[in-house]
């Protein structure tokens, strides 16, 4: 995944050393078909599958280049995802509409819970058992996206001059390019820094209707980017969804060190989520350190305006006293305030390449999920183009954390129950074209 949200930086970067150059516009064919088998142990089943996207998720793109002259390029991205083990192009966590216990236990869930007669109580947990479904379809990527989007993973047009490049479209964040460069595993495979913040979201990953200033100067690199949102999800509110970042890398030599900030509104245009993180990265030896810090909070999480009127109406039919408490408490359960640390090194042997990387998530919410995840990852290259891959990685679940490993191409979901280790082994094959 790194190749591909590093792609708008290199094209940047190449302006400035063919600007004076004259070629002939192309469009490019690439993509990466990634698939292996997959066991997680420590779910409410224990999962050995085929699987698409083990180190990276696979993807089929156009790519567009034009020099017009006086230094100005035009480009495009256009990248779809594909899942390769049924052809499909949406993506589920592999624990399914699972939910965690915090969320679909109301004795977990609402404060008070032991002081409510047995009646009150049953009432409750219908309500709560009535909303999980509907909560675990908003805890994910592109899942039970309506309509599901074909160029799901990027879809962009841009124009780069002498004084920066301006892209509009669906992108990738500048909180999430910023992660992806400095995650030792460059978000590959179940040991990226992503993983243990990944359901709910603790970065955004992409936002649609967006506009990005990027500029290259030196080792400096640099954009802001502004998202129109969805003002349609909630009638007559122009903030629903609205969304602002930017970022800074700078390299010399063998260091490098960035900065990146996401703020997205909900669906009513309250603040929502917001995540700071810093990186950083040294040639020590043979191989790189990479460290990671993020700051994650979100009081106002997106899509549960409507949770109350959903419990209230058929078939769950709850009175309006219970849908009004559970609708107040899952909107406390979802709000986030934590803080990111990775570390990790990658050493680069000929054809082979080693990683080992170590993330935790300190959660400071009163439900104290902290996470962390440890491991190693193996690749050997056979060819320029393909290569050979294996995956070691633990999940540590503290209190009532339930994060379970993922891979690049998918999320994890949930472990059986609050508390619940995870364990991943993974064996894959990838192909570059």
């Amino acid at each position: 995944m790194k190749r591909t949200v590093l792609i708008v930086s290199v094209l940047a970067a190449a302006c400035g050393a063919v600007c004076a150059q004259t070629t002939p516009p192309t469009v490019t064919v690439y993509g990466i078909v990634d698939a292996g088998i997959n066991q997680v142990t420590g779910m409410a089943s224990n999962k050995t599958q085929l699987v698409s996207g083990i180190m990276e998720g696979s993807r089929i793109g156009l790519r567009g280049n034009e020099d017009i002259g006086g230094g100005f390029r035009a480009l495009f991205v256009a990248e779809h995802r594909l899942e390769i083990n049924d052809g499909t192009f949406s993506t589920r966590p592999l624990s399914g509409l699972q939910t965690p216990d915090r969320l679909n236990q109301a004795a977990l869930l609402i404060p008070g819970f032991s002081t409510f007669t047995p009646a009150q109580q049953l009432g409750f947990q219908q309500a709560v058992s009535g909303v999980a479904a509907n909560l675990a379809r908003r805890l994910g990527v592109n899942v039970d996206s309506t309509p599901a989007r074909f160029w799901d993973r990027q879809a962009y047009v841009g124009l780069v001059t002498p004084y920066g490049a301006i892209l509009l479209g669906r992108q990738y964040t500048p909180a999430y390019e910023l992660t992806a460069t400095f995650d030792t595993l460059g978000t590959q495979s179940s040991l990226t820094a992503g993983q243990v913040i990944s359901v709910p979201a603790g970065i955004d990953i992409r936002v649609s209707n967006a506009i990005q200033y990027r500029i290259v100067l030196g080792g400096l690199t640099a954009g802001a980017m502004y998202s129109f949102g969805d003002p349609s999800t909630v009638t007559g509110n122009s903030k629903a969804n609205r969304f602002g970042g930017a970022m800074a890398m700078y390299k010399a030599g063998p260091y490098s060190v960035g900065i990146g900030y996401n703020q997205r509104n909900n669906d009513i245009g309250q603040k929502s989520l917001r995540s700071t993180m810093v990186g950083a990265s040294a040639q020590i030896g043979p191989g790189t350190v990479s460290a990671l810090y993020g700051e994650i909070k979100d009081d106002n999480f997106s899509g549960l305006s409507q949770i109350g009127l959903l419990l209230a109406s058929p078939p769950n039919n709850a009175p309006p006293l219970v849908a009004s408490v559970v609708q107040a408490a899952v909107i406390e359960a979802l709000k986030q305030d934590g803080t990111l640390m990775h570390i990790g090194y990658k050493w680069p042997m000929g054809n082979n390449t080693l990683y080992v990387a170590y993330t935790s998530y300190n959660d400071k919410r009163a439900p104290n999920a902290d996470v962390a995840s440890y491991g190693v990852a193996y690749s050997y290259a056979l060819s320029k183009r393909t290569d050979i891959n294996a995956v070691l990685a633990h999940f540590d679940n503290k209190n009532l954390a339930q994060a379970a490993p993922g891979q690049a191409g998918f999320f994890g979901g949930f472990t059986k129950s609050a508390g619940t280790d995870a364990t991943n082994v993974a064996l894959g094959i990838r192909h570059r074209f």
